[in-house]
């Protein structure tokens, strides 16, 4: 019996469920081939309108205990398989959402439940160490096994976190430690500044900021929620810092017809930048430190040129800021380079690079000068998880065996004609299509069409998110293939028919 269920859990038993075949496709492109045979769903399959009943019973249910506004709907994870998300009352969704892009190989991937039946993965599920004061055996081989094998450009130095809020928020701490021994000389503390921080007072507790990007989303932490610029709902009532907020480069599409307005755009933002640098200092505030995603993705999949990420980097060094590139939804491989920041083409991209999300554990990776002058000051029990190493090995993995960064620049290609096609079919629901691999978004002529978009996709069984004021974001797993692809178009193209 055990080990029917284990072949149940590997997939491979469920061909009552699962069946090879290639979809047609209808309106938008021709049908790509399987790149290799593989068992998975042949397409969506609907049964009721989502939330569907068993879905509408449990959240009723849960409202008794919490707050249920931003249940969707409820899932039967263990039927799920690859690109496809079943719910609770059997619907069969091709899931372009992942998560809130955070599944980096599909549900169910037979290669991550084989590291959960393997005994000798047993003690780090079981045990669950405070990793900065009694980390395992293995935890130095199994980082160098996964987070430095991927590690970005001169950097050698990773702290794990538990996801992306707590990452970015010991992150930002790690700059202020940093800027503050930087303008002691590294000299110890003074006696004022260790009384003066316990009641949050300067000159212990200094006046320092960092500076972030109207737009941006680094994470609803206080400190984070300082930085975050995406939407009301994540800050109202909550208090905040006075830290600089520069506006974010608002680029015009498509990208080659509008070069010269592009760069004047960029060039006025980084204009801004400098002044609100120069401005903080004056105000007894200086900017320790410049956050910024290589792509704003809740805040509505703005992109920027490598030459503005370039020329920010610049202007860091020239003012003595650490520059902090959040990668937390762009890395682990979905722009088709394992980091968004490749795409700059630069030797020293950053100081410091946050992650989580498609990593499965959170932290940073850091230039030496940022680490921690001290033991206990970049610190909590958990500081990660060994048990997420051990599933992000296998994803490397897989990875680097099924050469998934080609299969998304492959799908993204493919993906981002489709919407380029689809925008020309309905200009006047659609624009601004835009994308990096398979991290592609395009805008809908208003929030109200926006959200009955979602909802019609949903309930013909494609799963999309939205993001900014009006777009609808594409954040596929890795696994996600060109035949997913056409599926994904006619699926939209039949809501958007019913919109024109």
């Amino acid at each position: 019996m055990a080990s029917s269920l284990l072949r149940r859990q590997l997939g491979l038993s469920v061909q009552r469920n699962l069946r090879l075949s290639i979809p047609g496709c209808r309106y938008v492109s021709k049908a790509a081939p399987r790149a290799q045979q593989e068992f998975e769903y042949d397409g969506p399959c609907m049964k009721t309108q989502v939330p569907g009943p068993r879905s509408q019973e449990l959240t009723k249910q849960l409202g008794d205990i919490q707050n249920v506004g931003a249940i969707n709907f409820f899932c039967n994870y263990e039927d799920s398989r690859g690109n496809y998300l079943v719910d609770v009352d059997g619907n069969r969704m091709l899931d372009i959402y992942t998560q809130i892009s955070s599944i980096p190989i599909g549900y169910n991937h037979p290669a991550l439940l084989k590291v959960m039946t393997d005994p000798s993965n047993l003690s780090t599920f079981v045990n669950r160490p405070a990793l900065g004061i009694l980390p395992p055996e293995n935890f130095p081989d199994k980082l160098n096994e996964t987070l430095l094998s991927v590690a970005p450009s001169g950097m050698s130095r990773v702290q794990t976190m538990a996801c992306g809020s707590c990452s970015n928020e010991n992150a930002y701490k790690a700059i202020f430690i940093w800027y503050r021994n930087k303008e002691r000389g590294n000299s110890p503390a003074s006696e004022e500044e260790l009384t003066s921080c316990m009641v949050n007072q300067a000159p212990g507790c200094p006046d320092l900021s960092i500076l972030s990007f109207m737009g941006a989303f680094h994470g609803r932490t206080l400190g984070c929620l300082a930085t975050t610029h995406s939407k009301v709902i994540h800050k109202l009532d909550v208090p905040s810092f006075d830290w600089p907020i520069a506006p974010f480069p608002r680029l015009q599409y498509p990208l080659e017809e509008f070069t010269r307005e592009n760069a004047q755009e960029e060039a006025r933002c980084l204009e801004e930048v400098e002044d609100l640098i120069v401005k903080w200092r004056q105000k007894g505030m200086p900017v320790a430190g410049i956050v910024i995603e290589p792509i704003q993705a809740e805040g509505g999949d703005n992109h920027a040129s490598a030459d503005f990420f370039k020329q920010l980097r610049n202007i860091s060094r020239k003012h003595g800021c650490a520059f902090h590139v959040d990668e937390v939804q762009t890395g682990g491989g979905t722009t088709g380079k394992f980091w968004a920041h490749q795409h700059w083409g630069m030797d020293d991209p950053a100081d410091i690079v946050s992650f989580s999300k498609k990593l499965l554990t959170g932290g940073y990776y850091h230039k030496l000068e940022l680490q921690a002058d001290k033991a206990y000051r970049i610190f909590n029990t958990w500081m990660g998880d060994p048990s997420k190493n051990l599933f992000l090995a296998e994803v490397l993995n897989v990875i680097r065996r099924e050469s998934l960064m080609e299969e998304v620049n492959r799908s993204g290609k493919a993906l981002l004609n489709g919407l380029y096609d689809l925008q020309t079919r309905y200009p006047g629901i659609l624009s601004r299509a835009r994308g990096q691999g398979t991290f592609c978004a395009i805008d809908i002529c208003d929030d109200d069409t926006r959200n009955s978009i979602l909802t019609k996709a949903r309930d013909k069984g494609a799963l999309l998110g939205g993001c900014g004021d009006r777009s609808i974001r594409f954040r596929p797993a890795l696994v996600f293939k060109e035949y997913h692809v056409h599926i994904l178009l006619n699926i939209f193209n039949d809501v958007l028919a019913m919109h024109k």
